[in-house]
């Protein structure tokens, strides 16, 4: 689970942010879903598809912000578990658990 570790987490989509807000409450999520209508950012790391949307990745950035992992296959079904396997093969520290 993504909560065993101290990392901050976070989406982006080329939607509005009317749209991403409606998405977030809609699907109740539990973490920021960033908007990027002007794809400026999309742009700048490399996925921005020829359509215009961003694709499915995920950058692990290590706390110095090194890029230490990008993962292209990303499947919205195994998503949370494939971010848990590889944050634990990336050694990224675990979140301090409560006494």
């Amino acid at each position: 689970m993504i909560r065993n570790f101290n990392v901050a987490y976070f989406m982006a989509s080329t939607d509005n942010l009317e749209d991403v807000t409606g998405f977030a409450n809609k699907n109740e999520a539990t973490f920021p879903i960033l908007s990027d209508p002007t794809t400026e950012t999309s742009a700048a790391y490399g996925v921005l598809s020829a359509r215009g949307f961003a694709k499915r990745w995920t950058f692990y950035i290590d706390e110095d912000g090194v890029i230490s992992k990008v993962d292209r296959s990303v499947s919205p079904s195994t998503a949370g578990t494939d971010l848990a396997r590889h944050l634990a093969e990336l050694n990224f520290p675990k979140a301090a658990t409560e006494s």
